[in-house]
């Protein structure tokens, strides 16, 4: 819940979260609630600092834009030890949550359909601790780029770079994977610079 209402940005950079009022919030003890606060703080989105407690992490573009570069080396090595593992079940899999993500009509679903996508397209590599780094990375950055993207672009240009990429996988073509996932993520990149700079020139 907590989680889900900071990658929405229902709880916006800045946002102080104080462990009593949460504990209250969810009918919870304190201990739970540190935990998950501790979680979110290894996952990169909450941020301890002095006399004020966990806060919501507050990034700005060219932050997001070096999570994006390090998606793309990690994303990119975990689909060369993964295209060769992969078996039905894993195309099956990345199939249902695009089929899904066509289905809905909701910009913050779209954008937990993308996270699992990517997730399950990194899973086949069996390395536990490269996951958990590209879902760090990969929570961080859709927090800030995938609903404005999404507004700008739609969904149809990331989707039928998804279809591709479950299409090459299945031909084991690790090369072209590659190829399309790292112009997939730098798309991203572009499209955010891109965003940053038209604010800017209105705010001029």
């Amino acid at each position: 819940m907590l989680r889900g209402e900071i990658l929405s940005g229902a709880l916006a950079g800045g946002a102080v979260l104080r462990q009593d009022s949460l504990a209250e919030r969810f009918g919870a003890s304190r201990i739970p609630v540190r935990e998950a606060l501790r979680q979110l703080e290894a996952e990169g989105l909450v941020v301890y600092r002095a006399n004020r407690g966990a806060t919501v992490v507050r990034m700005n573009v060219e932050q997001i834009c070096e999570l994006l570069d390090i998606r793309v080396a990690l994303e990119c090595h975990a689909a060369k030890l993964g295209v060769p593992n992969m078996v039905e079940r894993d195309f099956d899999t990345m199939d249902q949550i695009l089929d899904a993500y066509e289905a809905s009509t909701d910009l913050n679903e779209w954008a937990e359909y993308n996270r699992r996508f990517h997730l399950a397209l990194s899973a086949p590599a069996n390395n536990r601790r490269l996951r958990r780094l590209i879902e760090e990375y990969c929570l961080n950055t859709d927090r800030y780029t995938h609903v404005a993207m999404s507004i700008a672009t739609g969904k149809e240009k990331p989707q039928r770079d998804h279809r591709r990429l479950v299409e090459a996988c299945r031909r084991r073509d690790i090369a072209t994977v590659v190829a399309l996932l790292e112009e997939h993520i730098m798309d991203t990149k572009r499209e955010l610079m891109a965003s940053a700079r038209a604010e800017e020139t209105d705010e001029q």
